[in-house]
């Protein structure tokens, strides 16, 4: 079997309810129907949320059997190594209906400390955003731990938080301990590390699906924030039929593909998986002689095994993920 050859993989989206989310992944992505949807995990290896593969010879297998049996050849071997049975990044599509709660992630350090977890640095690119739609980014003006707990006190919180305008196109990091929240009429791609591990700080007065006021994490949040977050957005200059560098870190690259015309990739010397997220169009993804067709709001997994990959489209965009 480990001679089998891997071709690119589609999973099924792993939907979440939230008391956020809404009706655009079904009406944009045609993803399956629910009460107030906010994200689709695309791609995860989230205890509990193991992404299960649905296309080709290997449909039904779970992410965690195929690095089982597949290791190097699915993730790459220097990558492996480093994470052994885990896979390093979770892929969304969220679907703010309302504002999400004032938030922030610990950094790895933190998270391990705490939570036995992957800390939780992030991007974000806009793929739809209604008019007069904005993020929360930061602090709007210089901050320090006594000026934030005294308006967290006083119920001031909104007053001192960065309000950021977007557009379909923007792109935003977010590194762990900025104070952030996506706003109401935005639809977005999230690139992050595995943690499902939030702090929610402020949550507009609102109770969750249950009815309940949903818990806040204040205590926790003081050691984990970062006073001096910028705003966050990626400065980058649009390329088409180009490959443009969206973000370099330690934990992803990330590229857009703004496509018009075909494109070979040659990812022979990378020894990482490649992940692609299609936020626009649609293209066919060729490993080998295995074809996959990626549609606007699908992701692909092509196996670390691949050495070139060739993309066939007269339109799409795609962001296009892996390790250096």
């Amino acid at each position: 079997m480990k001679n089998f050859q891997l071709y690119p993989f589609k999973f099924y989206p792993i939907l979440k309810e939230k008391v956020w989310g809404g009706s655009k992944l079904k009406e944009l992505f045609s993803k399956a129907s629910g009460t107030f949807i906010g994200e689709s995990w695309e791609l995860s290896g989230v205890p509990g949320d193991i992404s299960v593969v649905s296309n080709g010879p290997l449909k039904g297998k779970t992410l965690s059997e195929l690095i089982d049996t597949y290791s190097y050849q699915i993730l790459g071997e220097r990558i492996a190594i480093k994470f052994g049975d885990k896979f390093p990044l979770l892929f969304k599509f969220i679907d703010a209906n309302q504002d999400l709660s004032i938030q922030l992630h610990p950094d790895d350090s933190l998270a391990k400390k705490r939570h036995d977890s992957f800390g939780k640095t992030e991007m974000w690119y806009i793929m739809q955003a209604e008019e007069e739609a904005r993020l929360i980014m930061g602090f709007n003006r210089k901050m320090d731990e006594a000026t934030y707990k005294k308006a967290l006190s006083e119920n001031r919180i909104t007053e001192i938080l960065n309000s950021v305008p977007v557009k379909a196109g923007d792109s935003f990091f977010i590194p762990p301990g900025t104070v952030h929240a996506i706003g109401a009429g935005v639809v977005l791609a999230e690139i992050q590390q595995t943690s499902d591990i939030t702090y929610r700080i402020y949550d507009w007065d609102r109770p969750g699906t249950d009815g309940k006021m949903r818990e806040l994490h204040n205590e926790l949040a003081l050691d984990a924030i970062d006073y001096n977050a910028s705003d966050a957005k990626i400065n980058y200059k649009e390329s088409p039929n180009e490959a443009v560098l969206l973000k370099h870190t330690p934990f992803f690259t990330t590229k857009k593909l703004s496509l018009s015309a075909d494109m070979d990739r040659d990812v022979s010397s990378l020894d990482s998986f490649v992940v692609y997220m299609c936020v626009d169009g649609e293209g066919e993804v060729t490993v080998g002689n295995i074809s996959e067709v990626l549609k606007k709001g699908e992701t692909v997994l092509i196996p670390a095994a691949a050495k070139e990959i060739k993309i066939r489209t007269q339109s799409a965009t795609f962001l296009e993920v892996y390790i250096a």
